[in-house]
């Protein structure tokens, strides 16, 4: 479960060449063992090789998955599988698949009715769809979860309505959403997100404000953990060892951490922390 959310996560954090360097160095590249949490892992890795455009590939893991899942006999509606496959068609431009994983996702998300499923699943539908169902599917799917706690799901979902809306030649309507979703995305440290996010606004004729390029908002959320705890005097192999990480890691977020705070020594950590910059 734990290497299911940091592949997750490494989507939105990392560069496509890190995706497979970390792949590779956890034995995550081949064949996967059998195993109740192995679903999960072929999911990620399944939206992060959609991520990086390779269709094909994302394709196969999910359809490991699905015979997996039938000799198991699980079949979770919360976990987005048949909206995966129809974004890997609708990248294939295989248009009619995607359509009907589409609908059939969205019937599933529908009876298993929490916001983050039901987000996804018409999310997907609206992408698939186009045009103007396609939008008030993506509005559906803004409603469904603005509300919750799911504020990655809901970024994702402003920033697909927004760019839906651009496209329909509505710039105007497009940038209350952009906005929204980056101010979420970035939130989030949804890196990748906010980045789209940006470039559709201004793909409308707006100035979206820059993200904060040094000081404390400039630190990423592992950065900010690792500040705190080695300004509160613990030393890198404790700090390590509390998150779970290496030492190198904790020496590289520390090295980041100086620049962005204009520093140069750790008892300088404490006062920095309390200083916004821009």
């Amino acid at each position: 479960m734990l290497l299911s959310c940091l592949l997750h996560t490494t989507i939105e954090r990392c560069e496509p060449r890190t995706w497979t360097s970390l792949l590779r160095d956890h034995d995550l590249d081949g064949d996967l063992p059998e195993g109740p949490m192995t679903s999960l892992v072929l999911l990620s890795r399944a939206r992060l090789r959609l991520a990086a455009g390779d269709a094909r590939a994302a394709l196969d893991d999910l359809e490991q998955m699905r015979s997996r899942d039938e000799l198991s006999g699980l079949d979770n509606p919360a976990y987005p599988t048949r909206a995966c496959r129809a974004l890997a068609h609708a990248q294939l431009g295989e248009r009619d698949a995607a359509h009907a994983l589409a609908d059939e996702g969205l019937e599933r998300a529908r009876r298993w009715d929490t916001p983050s499923a039901l987000a996804f699943a018409l999310r997907t539908a609206g992408v698939v769809e186009g045009g103007t169902r396609g939008i008030e599917l993506l509005r559906e799917s803004v409603a469904s979860v603005e509300l919750s706690s799911a504020a990655y799901e809901h970024a994702q979902s402003l920033t697909e309505l927004g760019a839906a809306l651009r496209r329909a030649r509505r710039p105007r309507d497009a940038r209350e959403p952009l906005r929204a979703a980056l101010d979420l995305a970035d939130r989030c440290g949804a890196l990748r997100l906010a980045a789209r996010a940006r470039e559709e606004l201004i793909a409308t004729g707006a100035r979206p404000r820059r993200s904060a390029l040094s000081g404390r908002d400039a630190l990423t959320p592992s950065e900010r953990r690792v500040a705190q705890l080695a300004a509160d005097g613990r030393s890198n192999r404790e700090v390590a060892q509390a998150l779970f990480v290496s030492v190198r890691t904790v020496e590289s977020h520390l090295t980041n951490t100086y620049t962005k705070l204009d520093i140069d020594a750790r008892d300088q950590l404490t006062q920095a922390l309390q200083t916004r910059k821009v």
